[in-house]
C-alpha cells in the first residue's frame, strides 16, 4: 500500500471507529481503535460506513472527518503501522478472477 492510501484508510477507520472527540485519547487508544475497526469492518466497510454518514448527515460527517484527519496527522507515525498490522496487504494477483467488463456501446 502506498503512504497516501494507508493514510486515507487510517482516516476512514478512525472515522468509523467508536472514538469520540470528547474521549480522553492517547496514541495507544487511537491505534487500538483503528486496528480493531479495520479488522472488524475491513477497508471497504470503513469506507462504506463513512460514505453512509456523509449521505445521511453531511454536516456532522464533515466535522468528524476533519477531527479524524487532524488526529491522524498528529499521530501519523504510530497509526500507519497500526493499520498496516491490522489489515493484511492484498496480493498482486488479487482481482484477476474478475469477469471482463463489456465495452459500452
Amino acid at each position: 500500500m502506498t503512504r497516501m492510501i494507508v493514510n486515507e484508510a487510517v482516516c476512514e477507520a478512525l472515522f468509523a471507529s467508536p472514538l469520540q472527540p470528547s474521549d480522553v485519547l492517547t496514541a495507544e487508544t487511537v491505534a487500538d481503535a483503528i486496528g480493531s475497526t479495520a479488522r472488524r469492518l475491513g477497508p471497504a466497510g470503513c469506507a462504506s460506513q463513512m460514505a453512509q454518514e456523509f449521505g445521511d448527515h453531511p454536516e456532522e460527517a464533515t466535522h468528524r472527518m476533519r477531527w479524524a484527519r487532524e488526529l491522524a496527522c498528529g499521530l501519523c507515525g504510530c497509526l500507519s503501522f497500526a493499520f498496516a498490522a491490522a489489515v493484511p496487504l492484498v496480493s498482486a494477483t488479487a482481482g484477476t478472477d474478475l469477469l471482463p467488463v463489456r465495452e459500452a456501446a
